[in-house]
């Protein structure tokens, strides 16, 4: 018998026709969480990205289930030691999106240093305030990251062409592998304090869970910038409103949030925040990546071969 798979949260066409190759794929993009559990029972394998949740109770629903692909790198919403104990595989893709997300963020620092979007909304309001919109250079500041993973390695080397030096704090590489990634590697509150521009690139952990409140604002230089492509909540949110509203620090960017979609208001306004609704990973290029690597993770499990990207934890 053919296997059975279930994408509740869309896939791009080539994982989609990649999968049914292999097995019954049915596909909703919109399904409840409780429609979801229901359905669950006669499938071997789940595909999702960030919008379903996947907790204890929706593995508990489906007893068939054999592995659980997660198109795109961030597994937080997935319980995935909940998972394991059933006995069930998760994989990831966790090369699909760099690029994407890494050129995001440069996106993202270049509209915090020229006010951008607030210089486009304003001459669409057929006003000409040219002298308002005094930005300032990328080229001699200091672009500090927490964590140099992939996608760090890629803002390292982009950052580069526009003549920003790079200071950077991992946990997980020595000082010599950083410097190999193009960047001085610091501790986590020297990165802070020599950030003009200030980026995320960190998963969202117990320990990383709220990493970026009040005392660590308070360790950057006035005027500093923060972006985040990362993970939603490993900014306190509140914190960086008020750092913000102080004005300690000029601006912030941010793609994701602790809430998505966030509350209405909880948001700083235009101009000091930038927001984008987690569209980091949301190009052609990026989707398409990601739907055919899942899917050859799943159909490996299915298969019983040994996946590229097996996810052991939520850390």
């Amino acid at each position: 018998m053919s296997p059975r798979i279930f994408v509740s949260d869309g896939l791009a066409p080539e994982g989609l026709a990649l999968l049914q190759t292999a097995g019954e794929v049915s596909a909703d993009n919109k399904i409840t969480a409780e429609a979801l559990a229901a359905a669950l029972p006669e499938y071997d394998a789940l595909v999702v990205r960030s919008r379903t949740k996947v907790n204890a109770g929706l593995l508990a629903a489906g007893p068939r289930l054999k592995v659980i692909g997660r198109a795109g790198v961030g597994v937080d919403n997935i319980d995935v030691a909940a998972a394991i104990a059933r006995g069930i595989v998760v994989v990831n893709s966790p090369m699909a999106a760099s690029v994407s997300v890494a050129e995001h963020t440069l996106g993202l620092l270049l509209a915090l240093a020229r006010q951008t979007p607030a210089a486009d909304a304003v001459l669409k309001q057929g006003k000409w305030e040219k002298s308002s919109f005094v930005g300032v250079e990328l080229a001699g500041k200091t672009l500090g990251l927490l964590g140099l993973g992939r996608i760090g390695a890629l803002v390292t080397n982009r950052a580069a062409a526009f003549g920003m030096a790079v200071s950077a704090y991992d946990p997980n590489l020595t000082p010599d592998q950083i410097r190999e990634r193009g960047a001085e590697p610091a501790d986590f509150n020297s990165v802070l304090a020599r950030a003009d521009y200030l980026s995320l690139h960190l998963p969202l952990t117990r320990e990383t869970s709220g990493l970026l409140g009040a005392p660590q604002f308070a360790l950057m230089k006035p005027g500093a910038r923060l972006v985040c492509a990362a993970r939603g909540g490993v900014v306190d949110e509140a914190a960086l409103r008020a750092a913000l509203d102080s004005g300690h620090l000029a601006g912030a960017a941010l793609d994701v949030f602790a809430q998505e979609p966030p509350a209405p208001g909880s948001i700083a306004p235009p101009p000091k925040v930038i927001a984008t609704p987690h569209i980091g990973a949301q190009t052609h290029e990026a989707q398409n990546r990601a739907g055919l690597a899942i899917a050859e993770e799943v159909l490996a499990v299915l298969a019983g071969r040994a996946p590229r990207w097996r996810v052991l934890s939520n850390e």
